[in-house]
Parts: structure tokens; C-alpha cells; sequence
């Protein structure tokens, strides 16, 4: 990429979109294309084409995804595989359409088989079944990795796929329904510090800053302690009177997760965009593949791994909460371990830098701050 190619980031509002935006601006990129949701539906076909048409962007970063946790994954599911797939679709075709250079597409780590060999090389894709939870959003990520793939080897364009782990950062989604496990865990103990400290106000404050049905939970104290417990966080008095602020968490606390700092995923993109292509790793002889063509996607991710419960129990020390944290094993833990092969990014030469303490801090900073 040149400083003054036409770059269009897909998802800029996102948390790895909005990232991305911030590390081509740190790096001089100066021709940066963006469009919100209002703007731009990329779920519509005939918008994508006149917009693709009209911008000519030369390299495209597609980080537009309908995103949520285990919950919404598992209630949404028809339309998670829609309209990720109808995104996919529409963006790759026309950035062959109208010849864009190179395009990079994010997928998930929840494209490995939920009993995947640890940690999952990018070659374990499609050997077993999917998690269930987040099956149809898996299915969707695979087809479009497997659309890069197929375009490259009919049209020889360029198109490249990246897999990153768990992500966390600035701009995440701190949604107590919808949010993924780590900004989820800050939230709630944050939450649940609040109320241990009897500040209710604070509560109260953080509750209309996201509205909704989340505002109107905050009109007396009942409603408001009701409301906490939905997610877990209950006030509770012994026999002998004294009380203790006590959070539920979902699952066993045992399934293993990898975290990623945003930032550091955004950087690994961009030096993917600028030093990787697509016959580099196939290895073209003559213009052509030797063999068939598979698996051609590279891991993202940090290469270390930690508990539900220890990451809990992380974020309560970050955060200074003093009461109780217990796990709910009724409720489901998702694929027991979800550690990536980064080797293959290594001997590209880009390695992660956030230590994940250091991380969490940063993120907590930010959200008491915003």
C-alpha cells in the first residue's frame, strides 16, 4: 500500500475497525474512505455496487460483522448467518468488480471444530463439528474465507484472511446482553464495585450512559437491584445481618481463552496488507498453484492462554472489587479451549506486544473516563 492509496475500511466504528482507522492514521495513510451504517447498509447489494463504483477503494479492510457473546450467538442465529454472509458477499464481489488491489477479511477463531487440537492450526479448519452455540456465525466467517480463497485461485485477485483470537480494547462493546467475556467481566465488576461501595448513583449513571431498556431499570432501588441480578449481581445479607455483594458468572469458570489487545490486532493487519499476499503463501509456480488450495488464512492472536475463572479473578484485582465471584455450571461454558497456532504470523515476522494485565487496565481507564 502507498500512503495515498484509496483504503477503505469496512466497520470503522467497530472495535477492530476503528482500531485499524487509528493505526493507518499513526502510520501516514492519508486516502482513508469510511462510511457508517446510516450511510452505507452493506447488507444491501445494489448500495454496495453504487458505492464501490463511486469510491474505486484500492485496498479494502473488512472488519463489518454482526458481532455478539455466547448468548446473542445462540438467540440470533438466523440472523447472524444472514447478515454476515449478505456483508461478505456483497463487499468481496465488488471489490473484485471494480479491482481492488488487495483485501484483507476478518473471520473468528470460532471457525475451528470445538474439539480443535490445541493450540489450532490454521490446517484444522472443517476436520470436525462446529461449536453449536455459534455454529450459523461460524458457518458464515468460513464461507467467506473460503469466497477469498475461490476468487483468488478463478480471478487471481488478492484477497487474504486473518483469524484472530479474542479481542479486547478501546471501543468494545459493553452491552450486559450482547457483550463478549472480557468487556462483559469489566463491566459487571465494575458494576458489582459500585455497588459494594453503596453507590447506587454511580450505578444509576452507568446504566443510562448505554439507555434503553438499561435507563429505565434505575427509577427505584428494587427495579435497580432487579435489574443487576438479571446479570448476576446480587446484594446478599447473611443470618447475622452483615451483607456481601456476590457475582454469577456463566459456566464452570475451567474453558480456556486467548485475548488479543485490539491495537495489536490492528497492527498485525496492516503489516499483513503491506507484506503478505496471497501466492506468497500458496506458492505460485508459473502463475498457478502447485496442488489443491486450502487453508490459506493466517492466525492472529497473542499465543498465551488463561481460564474464565483466573481472567475473573484478574479483572477483579485491575478493578479493586472485594466481594465474591462463584460460576453457575448449569449455564454453558462454550468450546473448552481456544488457544491459535500463531507460527505461521511469527515467521512472517509480526509478533503481539500487550501484556493482557497492562490491557485490562487500559480499558478500564478508558471506560470510567468515557
Amino acid at each position: 500500500m502507498e500512503k495515498e492509496s484509496r483504503i477503505y475500511i469496512a466497520g470503522h466504528r467497530g472495535l477492530v475497525g476503528s482500531a485499524i482507522l487509528r493505526n493507518l492514521t499513526k502510520k501516514g495513510y492519508t486516502r482513508l474512505i469510511t462510511r457508517t451504517f446510516d450511510e452505507l447498509d452493506l447488507t444491501d447489494q445494489l448500495a454496495v455496487s453504487r458505492f464501490f463504483a463511486e469510491e474505486k477503494p484500492e485496498y479494502v479492510f473488512l472488519a463489518a460483522a454482526k458481532v455478539g457473546g455466547i448468548m446473542a450467538n445462540n438467540t440470533f442465529r438466523a440472523q447472524f448467518i444472514y447478515e454476515n454472509l449478505q456483508i461478505q458477499n456483497n463487499v468481496i464481489h465488488q471489490a473484485w468488480l471494480n479491482g481492488a488491489k488487495k483485501l484483507l477479511f476478518l473471520g473468528s477463531s470460532c471457525v475451528y471444530p470445538r474439539n480443535a487440537p490445541q493450540p489450532m492450526p490454521e490446517d484444522c479448519l472443517l476436520t470436525s463439528e462446529l461449536e453449536y452455540t455459534n455454529e450459523p456465525y461460524a458457518i458464515a466467517k468460513i464461507a467467506g474465507m473460503k469466497m477469498c480463497e475461490s476468487y483468488n485461485l478463478q480471478y487471481g485477485t488478492d484477497f487474504i484472511s486473518v483469524m484472530p483470537t479474542n479481542l479486547y480494547g478501546i471501543n468494545d462493546n459493553f452491552d450486559l446482553g450482547k457483550s463478549h467475556v472480557l468487556p462483559a467481566l469489566i463491566r459487571k465488576i465494575h458494576l458489582s464495585r459500585c455497588l459494594e461501595e453503596g453507590d447506587l448513583q454511580a450505578v444509576r449513571n452507568d446504566l443510562q450512559r448505554f439507555g434503553g431498556s438499561e435507563s429505565h431499570a434505575v427509577e427505584t432501588d428494587e427495579a435497580l437491584m432487579n435489574y443487576l441480578s438479571k446479570y448476576g449481581i446480587v446484594k446478599e445479607t447473611s443470618e447475622n445481618g452483615s451483607s456481601r455483594v456476590v457475582l454469577y458468572l456463566w459456566g464452570t469458570g475451567t474453558p480456556l481463552r486467548e485475548f488479543l489487545w485490539v491495537e495489536d490486532m490492528a497492527d498485525a493487519c496492516v503489516f499483513l496488507m503491506e507484506n503478505y499476499s496471497f501466492s506468497r503463501l500458496v506458492g505460485f509456480t508459473g502463475g498457478k498453484p502447485s496442488g489443491e488450495v486450502r487453508n490459506t488464512h493466517i492466525n492472529i492472536g497473542s499465543g498465551s492462554e488463561i481460564a474464565i475463572r483466573d481472567l475473573a479473578l484478574l479483572v477483579k484485582e485491575v478493578i479493586g472489587f472485594g466481594g465474591k465471584i462463584e460460576f453457575d455450571p448449569s449455564k454453558p461454558d462454550g468450546t473448552p479451549r481456544k488457544l491459535l497456532d500463531v507460527s505461521r504470523l511469527h515467521s512472517l515476522g509480526w509478533k503481539s506486544r500487550m501484556d493482557l494485565k497492562d490491557g485490562i487496565a487500559a480499558v478500564y481507564r478508558h471506560y470510567t473516563q468515557s
